[in-house]
């Protein structure tokens, strides 16, 4: 069966960078459109990026100009590059994606902690 396995999540000091992966195993799926998403403690969660199926990204403002996006097509796998890193960023990043297979259902990826400090 497919899943989407994250990781790349860990501690970083304010300023600093992480780099989150999620990967489609199994067979059966490609992505055709994703997004990530991240829930702080007490917070509802929250829309960070998205990747529809024309290439384009989009952001929310808090992490625009710092945040990126991408899709390496041969491994199957998604990237949310972080960079310069708030103590604000701080949470449990979702990826969610759309199989290019319109009769498969969307996945959750099982999400993966990132602990900005100071």
């Amino acid at each position: 069966q497919v899943q989407l396995v994250e990781s790349g999540g860990g501690l970083v000091q304010s300023g600093g960078s992480l780099r989150v992966s999620c990967a489609a195993s199994g067979s059966g799926f490609r992505f055709y459109a994703m997004g990530w998403y991240r829930q702080a403690p007490g917070k509802q969660r929250e829309l960070v990026a998205v990747m529809p199926s024309d290439g384009s990204t989009n952001y929310t403002e808090s992490v625009k100009g710092r945040f990126t996006t991408s899709r390496d097509i041969a491994k199957n796998t998604v990237y949310l590059q972080m960079n310069r890193l708030k103590p604000e960023d701080t949470a449990v990043y979702y990826c969610y994606a759309r199989d290019y297979n319109p009769t498969r259902p969307s996945l959750w990826g099982q999400g993966t902690q990132v602990t900005v400090s100071s």
